[in-house]
């Protein structure tokens, strides 16, 4: 049986871009649909919750964890900067420690490094 991913980020659309602006929303949502294909090639069953950044965000990650098992879980790292996303990133690891607890938890750098982080905590 597959393993199975849950990939939580922030929804590329409610980003503020203007330290980055070489990006676009679409140029991220780009690069997350490339790393689900990635991660669903090489064999894990993989869900994506792209959450907003408001108060909708906690129930968004808690329906998903409340929908299946996971084996890991990745989260984002556009939770973990800017620090402003401090307080949403601790809300959004504990609902994870809580409700999958089981699972690994691994952490990407970019948008582009998802299933490498995946791959380093389970294998397909």
């Amino acid at each position: 049986m597959a393993k199975r991913v849950l990939a939580i980020g922030i929804e590329p659309g409610n980003v503020d871009y203007s330290a980055f602006p070489q990006l676009t929303p679409e140029l991220v949502r780009g690069y997350i649909e490339a790393q689900l294909l990635r991660l669903r090639d090489l064999g894990y069953e993989v869900t994506s919750c792209l959450i907003d950044l408001d108060a909708t965000a906690e129930a968004g990650v808690a329906a998903a964890l409340r929908e299946a098992s996971f084996d890991c879980i990745v989260i984002g790292a556009g939770l973990r900067e800017p620090k402003e996303r401090l307080l949403l990133f601790e809300k959004v690891l504990n609902l994870v420690h809580r409700l999958a607890p089981n699972a690994a938890i691994c952490f990407n750098t970019t948008p582009a490094d998802t299933a490498k982080a995946v791959q380093r905590w389970i294998d397909p």
